[in-house]
């Protein structure tokens, strides 16, 4: 695959990195909890803001039931291939936590910490230079989503959208340890509610249903539908039931939390959670949830992986390593809707969802320049682009 690199961007670039940094810490200072709409809205506003100080444009916002979604798009000229750069400005942190854990640079270690840096508002940092860079804009779409943190339920039809129109998809999650992520899993989300009859524990304790019983049968019942071979873990993650220490518990219930590495695990266990039957009489099983996302398999990373594996090293990088993950994110929704996917493009550093996460700084430049680069090498290359559609 032939390459022609640019090393004089990745200099520019590398002038930027205080800038860089600088626009980091702004963003992370707008806390954006998913499940507060009014953050995410201020949030929406700086990134905007930001955006608009690097490459010119603020956003076009998107209204779905509430929530604002970022969109810039700039149209592709006759037969050239069309990119989307996506990824999400919410976070898993919760209003308040920048009180105990402010924005912080170590210059010693080279890292910058705090709440949502790593996953990944660095990311939508290097996103917007990679952009800059870029002379022509032509045929790019770029799409930042304020709910992927909770399963993306208002943002999913407009990266389904996205992913249709577009011949590749870059998302700008975290990396792994550097690594660009070329496989995810497929996610689905159970509840089970078991409803029995409450009786004194000591008085009448054989007129009551046990739903905390039940329960305990259930959870043997889903612990085996894990098949680790095909790369299918099936995990009981939450329960809780009762009402006092003297009665026979009438409810009781179990998030079950479901990761498949290929669509046909995920049909199994769907169909058989949905199988398991009560082992009282006169109790009943109420089943809730499904498939949330499905796999990101590494056919639909290997292409464009392979064109970053090429430039990384011609731009004085070193080499670049895939790894396959568990979780997921909206690149396994581009994947399913057919658009060539490349996830993990965002942030080097650690820790995603976890106290101390961090970026490592000197790598936001270099990530900028690789993903500028892959950009203009998809374009180099139409003669794999633009896919029918």
């Amino acid at each position: 695959m032939p390459t022609s690199v640019s090393t004089d961007r990745l200099h520019d670039l590398r002038t930027r990195t205080a800038e860089m940094v600088g626009q980091l810490g702004r963003l992370v200072s707008v806390e954006t909890p998913s499940n507060d709409r009014s953050a995410c809205q201020a949030g929406a506003e700086t990134v905007s803001g930001i955006a608009e100080e690097i490459i010119g444009v603020p956003a076009d916002s998107v209204e779905v039931d509430g929530r604002t979604h970022l969109r810039w798009r700039w149209p592709a000229a006759s037969g050239q291939p069309t990119v989307a750069l996506i990824g999400h400005y919410d976070t898993v942190w919760p209003l308040g936590t920048l009180e105990r854990w402010p924005f912080t640079v170590d210059d010693a270690a080279g890292t910058a910490t705090g709440p949502g840096c790593f996953d990944m508002k660095a990311g939508i940092v290097q996103l917007f230079h990679a952009v800059a860079a870029l002379p022509d804009r032509s045929g790019l779409e770029i799409l930042l989503t304020c709910d992927e943190e909770i399963g993306s339920p208002t943002s999913r039809k407009l990266v389904q959208e996205t992913a249709h129109r577009c011949d590749a998809a870059l998302v700008f999650e975290p990396s792994v340890d550097g690594a660009v992520k070329t496989s995810r899993k497929g996610i689905g989300r159970y509840r089970f509610d078991v409803h029995g009859r409450a009786a004194h524990a000591g008085l009448d304790p054989e007129l009551g249903r046990n739903a905390l019983t039940v329960l305990g049968r259930l959870l043997l019942d889903v612990g085996e539908l894990s098949r680790p071979d095909l790369g299918t873990i099936v995990t009981p993650t939450m329960a809780g039931g009762g009402t006092a220490g003297n009665v026979v518990p009438a409810h009781a219930w179990l998030g079950v939390d479901v990761r498949v590495a290929v669509e046909s695990e995920a049909e199994r266990v769907d169909g058989e959670l949905r199988s398991l039957k009560p082992i009282l009489p006169d109790v009943f099983v109420v089943l809730a949830g499904g498939a949330s996302r499905p796999p990101l398999p590494a056919s639909s990373t290997a292409a464009l992986f392979a064109r970053a594996v090429a430039l990384a090293p011609a731009l004085g990088l070193g080499p670049l390593r895939g790894a396959d993950v568990g979780g997921g994110s909206d690149g396994n929704f581009t994947a399913a809707a057919g658009c060539p996917t490349l996830d993990g493009l965002g942030a080097v550093g650690d820790g995603a969802h976890s106290e101390g996460e961090h970026v490592v700084v000197a790598a936001m430049p270099d990530r900028a320049a690789l993903v500028a680069e892959l950009i203009e090498d998809i374009r180099r290359n139409q003669d794999e682009g633009p896919r029918d559609r």
